[in-house]
């Protein structure tokens, strides 16, 4: 089970102030190479995000709280190049130790949510609210969420240390609009396997009678449905048990093949019974 005896408190009213300096707290900033790839590939070929990327004024993309290394704020960069090769890319980090200089087309520079005066497009926080207290979660939602251009998307997700299993929030100016679970199949036995991956707003809502449990069950068992598909491997398999699935949540269509197990929901059909 995940440890979070390390979750960081911080003066989220300065979230809604304008302020003269980063707000947040400094994280563990622990990162590795293609940690985050899984969240670049989605977001590469996401239907919305991709209008948004290519159709842009001047597109800016934000990677908030990228940690101790630039490898991963470089990654994206080069898939979001991809669909846009004009993109600018800023990484924002709260430590100043950590800001480095600029490399491969992208610039690092100080800052947290308050995103250091910025309006991007879109916003990435990978492993940053995780370590935090749940009780600032919607808080920093709503600020990122306000701080966007407009038709900006937020991602805000958390992943293991090695990038095999992910899970993120889709997040416009209004709000969550789906949770997207990602695996890698080969070293998964079951979808539910990923709840210890779940974002903050979600991690400790795995339990009897909330959505997400909920989920993960139906989720499991439509994967033991689908086990005469076992011979054709665990992404054959995978795409069956899907199609037991969307007879049961709203879910939605991934027209490519992709390395991963991946499902996207409606956040609404996930969310806490209850915020308080």
């Amino acid at each position: 089970m995940a440890d979070h005896a390390h979750n960081l408190a911080f003066a989220s009213h300065a979230l809604h102030r304008p302020t003269t300096g980063p707000v947040g707290v400094v994280t563990r900033g622990t990162t590795g190479h293609n940690r985050l790839r899984k969240l670049d590939r989605w977001m590469h070929y996401q239907p919305e995000v991709r209008r948004l990327v290519r159709s842009a004024e001047s597109p800016l993309a934000i990677d908030l709280g990228y940690g101790a290394s630039f490898t991963t704020t470089c990654e994206w960069a080069r898939w979001l190049r991809r669909t846009r090769p004009d993109i600018e890319v800023v990484g924002l980090e709260i430590e100043p130790s950590r800001v480095l200089p600029p490399r491969d087309g992208v610039r690092f520079e100080l800052g947290g949510f308050e995103l250091a005066g910025y309006r991007p497009h879109l916003v990435r926080a990978f492993n940053v609210l995780r370590q935090y207290d749940a009780g600032h979660v919607l808080d920093v939602w709503q600020a990122v969420g306000d701080r966007l251009a407009p038709g900006g998307f937020f991602v805000e997700g958390t992943c293991d240390e090695l990038g095999r299993r992910s899970c993120w929030v889709l997040l416009d100016r209004h709000g969550p609009r789906t949770l997207t679970l990602a695996w890698d199949p080969h070293h998964t036995d079951r979808p539910s396997e990923v709840a210890e991956r779940l974002p903050k707003i979600l991690i400790h809502r795995n339990v009897s009678g909330e959505p997400i449990h909920e989920f993960l069950r139906a989720a499991d068992a439509a994967w033991e449905q689908a086990a005469g598909w076992s011979s054709f491997g665990p992404r054959i398999r995978w795409r069956h048990a899907l199609d037991t699935l969307a007879r049961q949540y709203p879910l939605h269509g991934w027209r490519r093949g992709v390395r991963d197990n991946l499902v996207t929901v409606d956040f609404a059909a996930v969310a806490p019974r209850s915020l308080g």
